[in-house]
């Protein structure tokens, strides 16, 4: 099962100031280097070796690249040189822009970047050739170990590395990137706003440049001055397209970074100017306000200064904010915390986190064009209980975000198209069913679905209560997902699907001879011709006598019966322990069995003989039994088939054991109980 089960029961946001050690060895990057110390030793890190795998996993190498550390590349390396600045990242044969541009806009911000990147890091005396960084994954701090053997070409650095070529944290920074998500290859394309979010643990917010509010500057100054990273782009048509120079200096389908936003007097009038950078290093903007553009000769030599104008092929720009706003077409936020943009009072919001899984047959329904299967998704409900300070509705940013996506990717992975709906939640708790969606809209809803790591949206609706539904567009696709519920007040959310309880009638008692239904009189006559005087049959003679009866039936098309459903019948049947049946154990156990061949025709939607996994929870609802996403997960899993259906022989086995379990589980609370009663006693 490749999704593993994790409680979506809300937890407290990630501490900033642990972050968990993941070297295979289970020690941390301060014990590690130690040991080399003490061995005279330079590490070398055997979770990502120096070899084509942790280079590309589709394709060899186009050259043949050769590891090398920097003492081996230049005379006199250096972690940082001069500070970590913007103008360290320049890109190389690897198309990670989007990494880069995050990178970028990392160094604005001095707290944020030594959390990623540890500044207590140097070539010197306790060298020892291992450094180690700190990434956000999906509500926790990772620390990334690795040795700093990099791919090299004719003694350059093949892939990320900074203007000054005695400098190498960028390059280490990406390449624990790159371990982080199982190779170099698989940093190939992405949304600059994935890995600012991997750098922060912050929230996401994307806006369309043409579509942006009017108070967009103000929206972008804010988010600036508060230390949120800001990434930008230009949409392209075809694929044809991408990288594609446009005649003013621009790359279509590239990642920028927004480095700065700020007013200049010009010729007695105020402008509102935009700094963009080109994690390339080269490549500008050749408009208005560029790097030799005759505007700037109507600026005063000190707000040159101020604004750290100059006329370098760095890749960095200044341009008019009206004419970025006609050239590019999506800006992405992340914000270290969610606080509104909007207004200017900054405060704290409440965070809730749930982790689940979509898992094909059972919880992964799809989105609502997908009814049948809709409802089976996993279930939040959100209660709003206070307003907004001096508002009538309740503020709240809800951020879904596939889990892992980007580390498949060697398995042939791509990023799913996901999103989510959020209803008005009726008076009664658990899971919500298929007729609730048929005949209720939803209150809010993503924006899109779309084929992104996250889908965030900020939404203001009335206090109440609401059920979030996080989907794929697509049923029967699978996924780990983690749900980020972001709130101005305080926000309780639960998960539906939690609960685990049993709700089955009182055992039946056989009844006399004289009260023998004429169903009951032909079962007897049945049995005494195959089990003789002793009136006990074995399994297979138990299976004989139900598959005869079963084919009379004409209203079922089921299959036989198995042998193994026998045996796991006489096993929860059998009260004398001998492995055989009596017939007063038969009648009981038939009135079960009508039961449940009731059920499973009842939830037999096209009369096929088969059940869809999705009924599932229905109908094991109807047996009395209600499970949460984990159980449910795993018995579809062991019971469905490849179509996601299940045959009445299977259903009826999955009920046995359920009845078995329920027993045991019964059994041990009435023990659990006597003996706290005992210690009570004495």
């Amino acid at each position: 099962m490749p999704y593993l089960y994790q409680s979506s029961k809300p937890r407290p946001s990630a501490l900033p100031g642990a972050a968990r050690a993941t070297h295979s060895s289970g020690k941390g990057y301060e014990e590690l280097k130690q040991e080399c110390l003490c061995k005279g030793v330079l590490f070398e890190d055997s979770d990502f070796p120096a070899c084509n795998s942790s280079l590309f996993f589709s394709e060899n190498p186009p050259i043949p690249f050769i590891w090398k550390r920097p003492g081996e590349i230049v005379k006199n390396p250096k972690f940082i040189l001069g500070g970590a600045t913007r103008t360290d990242i320049c890109q190389g044969d690897l198309g990670d822009c989007w990494l880069l541009a995050a990178i970028a806009s990392l160094t604005l911000n001095e707290k944020t970047l030594a959390r990623v990147v540890p500044l207590d890091q140097k070539f010197g005396p306790d060298y020892a050739g291992i450094f180690h960084f700190q990434f956000w994954q999906h509500n926790e701090w990772l620390d990334v170990v690795i040795d700093d053997r990099l791919p090299t070409f004719k003694d350059r650095l093949v892939f990320l590395h900074s203007a000054d070529l005695n400098e190498f944290w960028s390059a280490l920074l990406e390449k624990a990137y790159a371990k982080l998500n199982g190779s170099y290859e698989a940093l190939k394309g992405g949304s600059t706003i994935e890995a600012m979010e991997d750098f922060t643990g912050g929230i996401g917010e994307m806006y369309d440049v043409k579509a942006a509010p009017d108070n967009f500057y103000e929206i972008l100054e804010k988010a600036l001055k508060r230390g949120s990273m800001v990434g930008c782009s230009i949409d392209t048509s075809s694929a044809a397209e991408s990288e594609a120079r446009t005649p003013f200096g621009l790359i279509k389908g590239h990642a920028y970074s927004v480095t700065g936003i700020e007013e200049v007097s010009y010729r007695g009038r105020q402008v509102q100017l935009i700094r963009i950078r080109n994690p390339w290093g080269q490549v500008e903007w050749n408009g208005p306000w560029s790097d030799n553009s005759p505007e700037w000769r109507s600026v005063s030599p000190s707000e040159q200064r101020r604004l750290s104008q100059a006329a370098r092929d760095d890749g960095e720009f200044w341009m008019k904010f009206e004419d970025f706003k006609v050239h590019f077409d999506k800006i992405e936020i992340c914000n270290l915390t969610p606080d509104a943009l909007e207004d200017n009072t900054a405060h704290k919001w409440e965070v809730t986190i749930h982790q689940g899984s979509w898992v094909r047959g059972s919880t992964a329904g799809g989105c609502r064009n997908f009814l049948e299967t809709f409802w089976t998704n996993p279930q939040i409900k959100l209660h709003l209980t206070e307003k907004d300070d001096g508002q009538d509705e309740c503020t709240f940013i809800a951020a879904l975000m596939q889990k892992g996506r980007r580390k498949l990717k060697k398995l042939g992975a791509e990023m799913l198209t996901i999103g989510y709906s959020i209803y008005e939640s009726p008076s009664r708790d658990g899971h919500l069913g298929k007729d609730f969606f048929r005949y209720h809209p939803s209150k809010a809803r993503s924006k899109t679905y779309i084929n992104l790591r996250e889908v965030s949206n900020r939404f203001k609706l009335p206090p109440g209560d609401y059920v979030l539904i996080p989907t794929t567009f697509e049923p029967h696709q699978e996924a780990d997902f983690c749900l980020r519920i972001f709130s101005e007040k305080k926000a309780i959310t639960e998960d539906l699907d939690e609960n685990v309880a049993i709700d089955l009638p009182e055992p039946l008692h056989p009844t006399s001879n004289l009260e023998e239904t004429e169903e009951e009189k032909q079962f007897r006559a049945l049995f005494e011709q195959i089990s003789g005087k002793d009136m006990e049959i074995s399994a297979e003679e138990l299976e004989y006598v139900l598959n005869a009866v079963l084919k009379k039936t004409k209203n079922i098309k089921f299959k036989n019966l198995s042998l193994i459903s026998c045996r796991n019948i006489i096993s929860l049947m059998d009260t004398s322990g001998n492995g055989k049946l009596e017939f007063s154990e038969f009648r009981v156990f038939w009135e079960k069995m009508k039961k449940w061949i009731s059920i499973f025709l009842q939830f037999d939607f096209d009369k096929s003989g088969s059940m869809s996994s999705y009924e599932l929870r229905g109908a094991l609802k109807a047996a009395g039994y209600q499970l949460n996403n984990y159980l449910l997960q795993l018995i579809v899993l062991r019971y469905s088939d490849e179509q996601f259906q299940i045959e009445f022989d299977d259903f009826l086995n999955c009920l046995i054991r359920l009845e078995n379990a329920s027993r045991v589980f019964q059994a041990l609370s009435v023990k659990n109980k006597e003996f706290i009663n005992l210690n009570i006693g004495e």
